[in-house]
């Protein structure tokens, strides 16, 4: 019985820290809610911005967080000549937090 509770508390703490580290992936969230627009390289598509190097990215980290979490449309879309608006992708802060780091990490 004892062996029970110590292999299913193992599962149970290797499920938790697996959940976070999947969670804070950055190439994977990138790759997963980012790339169809962006390219898989993020160096732009006929649909988005080129974004590995570009002067937004070598910015401050808190615009672009905002623009992850709130997107950009209306007034606030940057890029008029790109077909659509910057959604709001829905991602967690820590999430948001890894997808800057990746970012930022591109040459």
């Amino acid at each position: 019985m004892r062996k029970v509770f110590f292999v299913f508390g193992a599962l149970l703490v290797t499920f938790a820290f697996y959940g976070s580290a999947v969670a804070t992936d950055g190439v994977n969230i990138f790759a997963a809610k980012c790339s169809m627009c962006h390219g898989k390289d993020a160096k732009g598509s006929a649909m988005a911005p080129q974004l590995a190097g570009s002067e937004f990215i070598k910015g401050p980290d808190d615009p672009i967080k905002k623009t992850i979490r709130d997107g950009r449309a209306g007034n606030d879309k940057k890029y008029p000549n790109f077909p659509l608006a910057m959604p709001k992708l829905g991602l967690h802060e820590d999430e948001i937090d890894a997808v800057v780091k990746y970012l930022k990490g591109i040459k």
